[in-house]
C-alpha cells in the first residue's frame, strides 16, 4: 500500500494494490474508488484532501509492514 499526497492539487491517492485501475466510481463529491478488471478495489483518489482529512497525523495500528518515508 502506498499513500501519496500532491500539495499542488491538494489531492491524495491511496494505492491499495499493484493491478491497474480498469474502472472508477465517484462515491461522494471528490472521492473516487478505482477497481481492477475483477472488481477489486485497487485505489482511492481524494480531491481537496486537506479539507476532508487530518493530514498532520498518520497512525498505523498493528499493521505488520516495513515502513518507508519519502520526504518531499
Amino acid at each position: 500500500m502506498k499513500i501519496s499526497y500532491y500539495p499542488e492539487t491538494d489531492s491524495m491517492y491511496i494505492d491499495l494494490s499493484a493491478p491497474k485501475s480498469a474502472e472508477s466510481k465517484e462515491v461522494s463529491p471528490g472521492i473516487v474508488l478505482d477497481f481492477d478488471n475483477n472488481g477489486n478495489l485497487v485505489g482511492i483518489d481524494i480531491d481537496n484532501a486537506s479539507k476532508k482529512l487530518d493530514l498532520k497525523e498518520l497512525v498505523l495500528n498493528k499493521i505488520p509492514a516495513d515502513l518507508k518515508t519519502i520526504a518531499a
